[in-house]
């Protein structure tokens, strides 16, 4: 890490770092795009020399080994529900993890060169932040997402979504290295005010840089993914009746599960697709995998994003995919619009469909040109690439 910000002590970027890594999830205990990060960041940076201590909460069975090849996996709050039945971030256990990573670090103040933290929840940056003046530390953050006022106010309400804006403001004004995964979040956060750098970082696939066999498609379409207001997940249902007026064979495969799952459940019914439309809920990877390499295409219906590596592991089997244009879905700066897949307008029925049927339209054409968007992207949109860059900034 070169160039020690106001206050921390240098650190030799060829020398062997005591690096603390904080995220109150760990894969595959919870699922999801910034805990495949945080684990694949913590086992490459093991695997390069350094010492890594990953703190977290418990998701696993007392007595049981988290099994992190190379990490010391601390956890530093008990098992908590994350999660509340509509699908939004319960206020408990993020004051319990930043409670923990606080009292982590004070007592362990003198032990680690750097700590790379998430954003969010806040409380836990806030801790590393206050600590450092003490401990001298480097501190990373990664901003998988910054939320404008005016979506804090409607995703919590008026009063909570301002103190929520005011806290996410707090952490922004922090002396950090700030690490983005898109162009959108990286402008927001130099628009809230950063006091430090902000490095935009290439991605965070970790599978095989020279792809995959591609296969013919079958007619199916696939969602992975948790099951969220923000993704949308029941809007994929009518547009695959829709599209199947033109598309009869058209399939689809829903994966994934969440408070939204109900709505799905209904409107296959009321859509009378039982027969075509398969909901398996959460399912081993390998089977998600499986399944997008057979598919027509990947649809990602989500409002919000904060990058969209699923995008990218589509097109590593030479499949395209359809997200949708909203202010907040960074995942449109993975599609090449009749490249690798299409940006829908809307998450309508008929935008949907109309882009489904496009894939199909393009058959073994788009496919290739999917294929040899991926081949061309795959380094730069790398995990390990972006592991470079946060170790070399």
């Amino acid at each position: 890490m070169r160039q020690p910000a106001t206050g921390t002590r240098s650190v030799d970027t060829g020398a062997r770092l005591r690096i603390c890594v904080v995220y109150d999830c760990l894969y595959p205990h919870t699922v999801g795009g910034a805990e495949r990060w945080y684990r694949s960041l913590s086992e490459r940076l093991a695997a390069q020399g350094h010492e890594v201590t990953y703190l977290t909460l418990r998701q696993w069975d007392r007595g049981t080994d988290p099994d992190v090849p190379g990490v010391e996996v601390r956890a530093v709050g008990p098992r908590m529900r994350l999660y509340s039945s509509s699908g939004r971030r319960r206020i408990m256990p993020p004051l319990v993890f930043g409670l923990g990573v606080l009292s982590h670090l004070l007592r362990h103040h003198g032990r680690y060169d750097a700590v790379h933290t998430a954003s969010f929840p806040y409380f836990s940056l806030l801790a590393a932040a206050l600590v450092r003046p003490l401990a001298g530390y480097r501190l990373a953050v990664d901003w998988h997402e910054v939320w404008t006022r005016s979506y804090w106010r409607e995703y919590l309400g008026s009063i909570a979504g301002m103190i929520g804006w005011l806290i996410q403001l707090i952490c922004v004004r922090v002396p950090q290295r700030a690490f983005c995964f898109s162009r959108l979040h990286a402008k927001r956060l130099e628009a809230e005010g950063l006091r430090g750098e902000t490095t935009t970082l290439s991605g965070e696939y970790a599978g095989p840089f020279d792809g995959l066999a591609v296969r013919e498609a079958e007619p199916l379409v696939v969602f992975a993914g948790r099951h969220i207001p923000e993704k949308r997940v029941s809007a994929l249902v009518p547009a695959v009746a829709r599209a199947r007026q033109t598309v009869p064979a058209l399939r689809a495969a829903i994966f994934g599960d969440g408070p939204d799952r109900a709505a799905v459940m209904r409107a296959v019914i009321e859509h009378g697709l039982g027969a075509v439309v398969e909901v398996p809920g959460f399912v081993a990877g390998e089977r998600v995998q499986d399944a997008l390499s057979r598919a027509l295409c990947l649809v990602l219906p989500s409002r919000r994003e904060g990058y969209g590596l699923v995008v990218i592991e589509a097109a590593a089997h030479g499949t395209p995919s359809i997200v949708v244009a909203d202010p907040d879905n960074a995942a449109v700066e993975l599609v090449a619009d009749g490249e690798n897949g299409f940006v829908a307008p809307s998450a309508s029925p008929e935008d949907l469909a109309a882009a489904i049927v496009r894939v199909h339209a393009g058959g073994l054409a788009l496919r290739a040109a999917t294929a040899a968007w991926f081949a061309d992207n795959a380094r730069r949109l790398s995990l390990d690439d972006s592991v470079e860059q946060a170790i070399g900034a």
